[in-house]
């Protein structure tokens, strides 16, 4: 099976409306949005599948349309959140390609840990540099990895489920 462009197309645009709807459905219960980190995970499975092209502009439009649509994120946390997801969208797909060890399973883990570490360091420093200058070393470590643990323990166990899940369905070409 291949995955011609149109569908790569296709895919990614459902990883874009899932932008929208997913954190809609997570903000109903207070607090869940910001813990659970639910655009993101479209994010990276559109870069795992479709390549980095695609999961760059997922990550970009992505955050874009759901901040105008829903006002989540709020406009002054979009451009951050914004680098953060298309740096997740684009290193997955990167990483996805470059990473072969042979098990499906390690590829995908090896491939999704760096993509967020990355995602969530370059948008720690364009949220200290330039969106809230003065940002410290603590306060980003917190919001960027303590505050959203149950997030990244989801997304490490979700994500590679949810991908051999639909290599198995054969919806997406299998790797091996």
């Amino acid at each position: 099976m291949k995955f011609s462009y149109v569908k790569k197309m296709v895919f990614a645009a459902v990883c874009v409306a899932l932008c929208v709807v997913l954190p809609i459905a997570f903000h109903a219960i207070p607090n869940a949005g910001t813990v659970v980190l639910p655009m993101h995970i479209p994010v990276l499975i559109c870069g795992m599948i479709c390549g980095w092209p695609f999961g760059l502009a997922c990550g970009l439009l992505g955050p874009a349309l759901s901040s105008v649509l829903t006002g989540m994120p709020l406009a002054a946390a979009l451009p951050g959140m914004m680098v953060e997801c298309a740096v997740y969208g684009c290193a997955s797909g990167i990483l996805t390609q470059c990473v072969r060890t042979g098990n499906r399973y390690a590829d995908l883990f090896l491939s999704l840990v760096p993509a967020m570490l990355l995602g969530r360091v370059l948008s720690g420093i364009v949220k200290a540099l330039i969106l809230t200058p003065g940002l410290s070393l603590t306060a980003w470590a917190t919001t960027s990895f303590v505050t959203s643990l149950p997030g990244i323990a989801i997304q490490l166990v979700l994500i590679p489920v949810l991908v051999l899940g639909l290599e198995r369905a054969k919806l997406i070409p299998k790797r091996y």
